[in-house]
């Protein structure tokens, strides 16, 4: 049994970085996901695959792995750049706009 620890990035609908300070336990499935012939969607019989756990730092999520005898992989977040605009939003209402602006 095999499990992945990362941290989640930011939904790509959302311009903030809410519920992106947890860190993940997600078990890997075992094996291949099997097409059903009836349906058509794909499944998987390891019940372990389902498991996603949450933990408050990355500290907490691999001491619980070793803790439980879990191989896991570590993987590290990659950081972004914070994007912050001269003026913030207000500037897109500025009165004092010297140069034609439109849609």
């Amino acid at each position: 049994m095999r499990a992945r620890i990362y941290q989640p990035a930011k939904n790509a609908m959302q311009s903030g970085t809410g519920k992106t300070k947890v860190w993940m336990l997600e078990m890997v499935p075992e094996g291949g996901r099997a097409i059903d012939p009836l349906m058509g969607w794909p499944s998987n019989s390891d019940m372990a695959a389902q498991i996603k756990l949450k933990f408050d730092s990355r500290e907490a999520a691999v001491d619980y792995a070793k803790a439980k005898g879990i191989d896991y992989v570590l993987v590290e977040p990659k950081k972004r750049k914070p994007v912050i605009r001269k003026n913030g939003y207000g500037e897109n209402f500025a009165t004092n706009r010297r140069t034609v602006w439109t849609h």
